[in-house]
């Protein structure tokens, strides 16, 4: 075999290799298939059955918690003691939520959720989480929301009140 050859093929296997780790790097917290078992720490039920809903946290020890909806997420953040005793909020590597549109897991911490609309959840009001302001703008706009709120601007207050209109 002609030596520009064999430094032709080791290239392309470098940049494949290469591609393979980019690829798995940027996705190694995201978990696509939840199990019939997973169940949600906050209010036990199989998360399996909404999966436009799903919400997801990874911690630093390697376990995930998934979630029936951002809500229930929210509450096992701000109390992860009493969901997961032994664990604290400071040890959440990364946090997921799914797209309400595009039903796709995306980061939560880069999210637009809309408060306050006429769509509820299987734990009844919810937070609609979405990729960009503009769905956020336009669902908030079709379905009577009240606010676009930012991950960041979340409190336990907003997550009680939700839970007062179910």
């Amino acid at each position: 075999m002609p030596a520009y050859l064999c430094r032709l093929i080791t290239c392309l296997i470098l940049v494949a290799t290469l591609f393979c780790f980019i690829s798995v790097s940027n996705a190694d917290d995201v978990v696509l298939e939840i199990k019939k078992t997973d169940r949600c720490p906050v209010c036990g039920m199989f998360v399996y059955k909404y999966p436009k809903w799903v919400a997801q946290t990874n911690f630093q020890d390697g376990s995930t918690y998934f979630y029936d909806g951002a809500k229930d997420m929210f509450k096992h953040i701000f109390d992860t003691g009493k969901y997961t005793p032994g664990k604290t909020a400071d040890a959440i590597k990364s946090i997921y939520v799914t797209d309400y549109y595009e039903v796709e897991l995306i980061e939560a911490k880069t999210a637009f959720f809309v408060l306050g609309s006429d769509v509820l959840g299987p734990m009844g009001h919810e937070l609609l989480p979405f990729k960009d302001q503009e769905s956020a703008q336009e669902f908030m706009e079709d379905h009577k929301g009240k606010s676009i709120i930012r991950f960041q601007d979340v409190t336990p207050d907003i997550i009680t009140s939700l839970d007062r209109h179910s």
